[in-house]
């Protein structure tokens, strides 16, 4: 099969496109992607010593408002509601995160029992002053005490810096519950794969004009391939790293080891699937323990515990000052190489923003559209 298109990287972006030109334009697409599976850092599989569906690359909650990206998803395969549900342990104690009312009761030692009382505490303790980083927007939704206790050391782990050093962005993610709500998100859409998120992307890919070469890296292949051959070029890797040559400094990223562990006959080793652990006298971020998700039976368990780092595949974008500014240079560099070759830049790495799993389909989403009806005017 001669493939009209190309696409670096079978992640969500790279697959939503594939998807859209096989079925939309009914053209070929040839997916190039340098890990030895497609799902990008959704992939998931079946540990072979506990029957337990985990994700390789940590644990992934598709949740949206998005109507459009809802019914996209549900066109390919079969979606289980699922409520995400998040602890942290703080001063020896488990308590929920996002922080509602029982954490502000647990932490701060409140007796808050009804909505008018949270409203009236959170009043009180939030920050008013100009919002100017992510400790200035963390304080201003949580509070002094809280964001001490919960985020900031959190961040630290996290990102390698302090939340003063980060763009507002970064903790204006942080939900506040004002009732007695454990769930982790309030999206009027929370589910996952009902056969995991591998078998969503077979189904995705699931067309004879669309061939996948896992195994690929696209700055070995490009030397060995004449890329005049494509019509268009989809890009969804490092930005950076597309440019490498050019003599501009590199963007930071964070990246994660996961160190897994087995438990031998043991029911569950945490109450819900996610603890964070905030404090900085414990090395980890978070431990995840997958059986929890869609209630999975096995006679063991197995956890991961999450540590971050500099130097390892890049997973999330630093947004500082330093950073968005190089990024625009890039990003300059970028719209000139499409209006010249053809070459687009799709999803979280491509554009240097995170972006939750509903955000990288719509971001695909939009960019086919806007192509489309380019061409339609053509």
């Amino acid at each position: 099969m001669k493939s009209t298109h190309l696409i670096v990287g079978c992640g969500l972006s790279g697959s939503v496109i594939a998807e859209r030109i096989a079925n939309v334009w009914n053209e070929n697409a040839l997916i190039i992607e340098k890990r030895e599976h497609i799902g990008g850092n959704c992939y998931d599989y079946v540990d072979d010593q506990t029957g337990i569906r985990m994700n390789k690359y940590g644990a992934h909650l598709f949740h949206t408002k998005d109507e459009g990206v809802w019914k996209y998803v549900q066109t390919f395969d079969k979606w289980t509601r699922w409520e995400h549900r998040v602890l942290s342990m703080v001063d020896g104690q488990f308590v929920p995160v996002p922080v509602n009312i029982t954490t502000v009761n647990q932490v701060c030692g409140e007796n808050i029992e009804d909505t008018e009382e949270m409203d009236a505490w959170l009043s009180a303790v939030q920050y008013k002053g100009p919002i100017e980083n992510s400790e200035d927007m963390a304080v201003s939704r949580v509070g002094r005490v809280l964001y001490e206790k919960m985020f900031k050391p959190y961040t630290v782990k996290q990102w390698n810096k302090g939340p003063e050093e980060l763009d507002p962005s970064v903790l204006a993610r942080i939900p506040i519950r004002r009732d007695f709500d454990v769930r982790y998100f309030s999206d009027k859409y929370q589910a996952l794969p009902a056969k995991g998120y591998t078998h969503f992307f077979e189904r995705l890919l699931d067309n004879p004009r669309i061939q996948v070469q896992t195994g690929v890296d696209f700055f070995k292949y490009k030397l060995e391939h004449d890329l005049g051959q494509f019509k268009s070029i989809f890009y969804t890797g490092p930005i950076d790293q597309y440019f490498d040559g050019l003599k501009l400094e590199s963007l930071e990223y964070r990246s994660i080891d996961f160190h897994i562990e087995r438990f031998s006959d043991m029911n569950y080793f945490q109450p819900c699937s996610v603890v964070n652990y905030p404090e900085t006298n414990v090395p980890f971020t978070r431990i995840v323990e997958y059986k929890h998700f869609l209630n999975q039976t096995s006679k063991h368990t197995v956890t991961v515990k999450e540590t971050t780092n500099d130097h390892g595949d890049p997973y999330y974008p630093i947004p500082n000052k330093r950073n968005m500014e190089l990024y625009e240079c890039y990003r300059q560099m970028a719209v000139k190489e499409e209006k010249e070759k053809n070459v687009h830049f799709v999803g979280r790495l491509a554009n240097y923003k995170y972006m939750n799993m509903d955000q990288a389909i719509r971001n695909a989403l939009d960019l086919f559209d806007r192509i489309n009806s380019k061409e339609e005017m053509n």
